[in-house]
């Protein structure tokens, strides 16, 4: 599925992407939520530490039309996620939205996890997150309130198939940190919530978790563990956070949305 609205729910929202590039050919979650955003009137900051990636994504909206600049930066580094935000101050003379869209993870239980491994994991999917959001939530108070939208997953909620302690752990503390961000911040105007995905088919998947080659097969694994018998797009995951960070969320904060065709429902954590 290939989202084509163009509603103008974020029209003229000033936007900031990271995690915007994509591994391999496909829509990601990441790629997917910025050519959405911009579809929908959004001007995108898109943010990647692969410079190609964050081009193609700029040159795939200026193709629709769209209003976009990359921005090459790597959130580990507070520095970097500063010079984020001031490229939007730049380009787009403040922020709205900012969209966080990043994560790594290693296999293995607490056993096989090495300590290297699980900060590295939790530098990449948590120090990340705070560095960029530090940074923005100045700016995005100041220019009057707007929202921020986390992508964890359902691994942060439910045991899967298989270990990924540092992953499923950090991802967890990334959902706990945008409550705290809700709570801190709900009177002075900015939200922030969090989308959940379940199976989702995206170039991630086949270059880091799907260690198999036959990819036909391990697709059709993941879509048979799915109370609605396929995986999820990009899209699905976009549509959601377009969602949370329209106007049309904006009495929702503190929330996890999962995106999971069902998972959480069979799992009997429905609520997460």
């Amino acid at each position: 599925m290939t989202s084509t609205s163009k509603s103008g729910r974020v029209a003229g929202k000033r936007i900031a992407v990271i995690g915007a590039g994509s591994v391999g050919p496909g829509w990601g979650n990441g790629k997917a939520a910025a050519v959405l955003y911009a579809r929908e009137g959004g001007r995108v900051l898109a943010v990647d530490r692969d410079k190609a990636a964050a081009e193609e994504t700029v040159a795939l909206i200026r193709s629709e039309g769209g209003t976009a600049e990359s921005f090459v930066g790597d959130m580990t580094d507070p520095a970097a996620a500063q010079a984020t935000i001031s490229a939007a101050n730049d380009h787009f003379g403040g922020l709205d939205i900012l969209h966080f869209n990043v994560g790594i993870s290693t296999r293995g239980g607490l056993e096989a996890t090495s300590y290297e491994d699980w900060r590295k994991v939790f530098t990449v999917n948590l120090d990340a997150a705070f560095h960029i959001t530090k940074a923005a939530l100045p700016v995005l108070e100041k220019d009057g309130g707007g929202a921020i939208v986390f992508i964890t997953t359902l691994a942060a909620h439910l045991n899967g198939p298989y270990p990924y302690v540092g992953y499923e752990t950090s991802k967890a503390a990334l959902s706990r940190l945008s409550k705290s961000i809700a709570a801190e911040y709900a009177a002075r105007g900015v939200r922030s919530n969090t989308v959940v995905p379940g199976m989702i088919d995206t170039p991630h998947v086949l270059a880091h978790v799907a260690t198999s080659t036959d990819a036909a097969a391990v697709a059709a694994a993941r879509a048979a563990q799915v109370p609605m018998k396929r995986q999820g797009t990009g899209w699905d995951v976009a549509e959601a956070a377009l969602f949370l960070a329209s106007d049309a969320a904006g009495f929702i904060t503190g929330t996890d949305l999962p995106v999971d065709g069902g998972m959480s429902i069979l799992m009997g954590n429905a609520s997460l």
